[in-house]
């Protein structure tokens, strides 16, 4: 099943970290009529019983524990393979399924989007406050729940194929100068298609895992020939990345109504860059070894479901695009994203923030 990055966020001015997280807590509170957990979850967490995002985890300490499927719950881990286990996905689609009891998410996402919702409704309500279920069952209540401060997160799906697109056209204009000057900075075709190129799936890591800055070529200048050597600029890139179960027969395209269907969440991905490498191989085919080196993906994947509160109106297009691209819901998700990078020698500390709504 594919990963593909699919949202790429423009830059804007700057709100504080702590209005930003005031703000997604009382959206996700407002989604399900203010329903609260019997696990206490802290004000300030990303992890109330309104997000339930999917991961995978190792106890940590022990490196040859099996990967387990889990879902995030303020300080905890819940061990979905334990929930299972206990005969608590008692629905139709997942009674008999051995999904959660596999070392990635792939099974569960092949499943699509009926049993996803079937997933969610049943875990919102054994972690409801009202629900005796685990609540009341310390031994099963401690089975399932595994503090945060124990587990090891791992990459949760195994990644099947991975297609970058330029969704943002700030994005496209900034690239554009960089790469072909003022003339042209956006080429013609970013208003008529989705433009896209494929990266490297096996290079897709998960966050906190050290980068090894790349070796390569690098443009010539005057008459000299090109370098070779570790990349002199290096450089992130701060996107959101779309999850995707279920997917289509060879020759048998997904209709744009229906590709929403196809997408289980979103992941914050971090696409690492060596623009040197890449400016001097990008032409005629493309980015190749200046952008496949590593790319990082956050742990937790947040559903669409989960999101719906965020839903906004998404910008119009222009020009109108053709019919078999032309959306009935044309929406996007109000999520502000902050990166923070502090140069320790230099003592430089960098703040950006961007926010998804307006690509």
């Amino acid at each position: 099943h594919g990963f593909y990055c699919a949202l790429r966020a423009n830059q804007r001015g700057g709100q504080s970290t702590r209005r930003a997280q005031e703000r997604d807590t009382t959206a996700m509170a407002e989604g399900k009529l203010l329903l609260r957990s019997f696990v206490e979850v802290p004000r300030d967490s990303h992890f109330p019983i309104q997000n339930l995002p999917f991961g995978v985890f190792r106890r940590r300490g022990q490196p040859e524990g099996p990967p387990r499927p889990a879902t995030a719950i303020g300080d905890f881990a819940l061990d979905l393979a334990a929930v299972s286990a206990a005969g608590l996905f008692d629905g139709p689609l997942l009674s008999a399924s051995p999904c959660f009891h596999q070392e990635t998410l792939n099974m569960f996402l092949g499943l699509g989007r009926p049993a996803w919702k079937e997933a969610r409704a049943t875990l919102q309500k054994i972690l409801s406050a009202d629900e005796p279920v685990l609540r009341d069952n310390e031994a099963l209540r401690k089975n399932c729940l595994v503090p945060m401060s124990d587990v090891e997160m791992l990459l949760p799906i195994t990644v099947g194929d991975y297609t970058d697109f330029f969704c943002s056209v700030h994005h496209a204009r900034n690239c554009g100068f960089i790469f072909r000057g003022p003339q042209t900075p956006v080429n013609p075709n970013w208003f008529h298609l989705p433009v896209g190129y494929h990266g490297r799936a096996s290079s897709v890591i998960i966050s906190g895992t050290d980068i090894i800055r790349p070796r390569g070529q690098g443009h010539p200048t005057g008459s000299s020939q090109p370098y070779f050597g570790p990349s002199q600029k290096l450089d992130f890139e701060l996107e959101m990345a779309a999850i995707v179960g279920p997917g289509n027969e060879l020759g048998k395209p997904i209709d744009i109504a229906d590709a929403e269907d196809h997408i289980f969440g979103l992941v914050v991905m971090n696409d690492w860059s060596a623009r040197d490498i890449q400016a001097w191989e990008t032409i005629p085919l493309g980015p190749f070894l200046g952008k496949s080196f590593s790319t990082s993906v956050s742990p937790w994947i947040v559903t669409l479901d989960a999101l719906k509160p965020f839903a906004c109106e998404a910008p119009k297009q222009e020009p109108e695009p053709l019919p078999y691209l032309a959306e009935k819901n044309h929406i996007n998700y109000d999520i502000p994203l902050e990166v923070r990078s502090c140069h320790i020698i230099a003592s430089l500390f960098c703040f950006c923030h961007f926010l998804l709504k307006s690509i």
